[in-house]
């Protein structure tokens, strides 16, 4: 899946000193906790689906906004790591910034509290569980931005293409039902013989 995805976090952020600078901590992704896309429809996170993209030029943004960069892990504003519970992050606050100065008073005093994530999928595990809801697992992704939100939100868009293919997937699996259906009374009758596959009534003789 080349769309970019975003998904939602509840996360404690934790401000700190660090010397002369100001840092943001927090939990960006929890692994293998399961969320909810719409009814249905759920999604986890495998651990390290990250790993392989810590390495690339990732921002740290406030709602998504390209316009309101907090970090970046190129310059070493922003560094990211994973570990047994999720994706971990902490964010250098640039005190010549207001923007980034007003958004780290706001996570201080919570009132700012959530995150999310903007990535593209590239390998997934899809489970069709035995009450027909669908459960994707994301093995690998590549990670774009992390973002301090004031609304975090499961992107339409998002939300619209997993509804897309549950049903494609539901597609197949009635179709696959009916191809063995139809190989089923196919079978049926061999040289004017009825199969054994038919009921033990319709098969005694009058």
């Amino acid at each position: 899946m080349e769309m970019r995805q975003v998904r939602a976090t509840a996360t404690k952020f934790e401000t700190r000193e660090d010397g002369d600078q100001l840092i943001i901590d927090a939990y960006f992704a929890v692994y293998n906790s399961n969320y909810e896309i719409a009814p249905g429809m759920s999604e986890s996170i495998a651990p390290g689906a990250f790993t392989n993209s810590l390495g690339n030029d990732i921002r740290a943004l406030i709602n998504h906004d390209s316009t309101l960069v907090l970090g970046r892990t190129v310059a070493h504003t922003f560094e990211l790591r994973d570990d047994s519970h999720g994706l971990f992050g902490s964010i250098v606050v640039n005190r010549n910034d207001s923007d980034a100065m007003n958004a780290y008073a706001r996570v201080k005093r919570g009132d700012v509290s959530q995150c999310s994530i903007g990535f593209t999928i590239i390998r997934e595990d899809t489970e069709v569980r035995e009450d027909g809801s669908v459960h994707w697992t994301i093995i690998e992704a590549n990670l774009i931005e992390c973002s301090l939100c004031t609304f975090p939100a499961y992107e339409a868009t998002s939300a619209s293409a997993r509804t897309k293919e549950r049903d494609e997937i539901m597609t197949r699996k009635q179709d696959a039902w009916r191809e063995r259906m139809m190989t089923r009374l196919k079978g049926g009758k061999s040289n004017g013989t009825e199969s054994t596959d038919a009921p033990e009534e319709d098969r005694r003789e009058d």
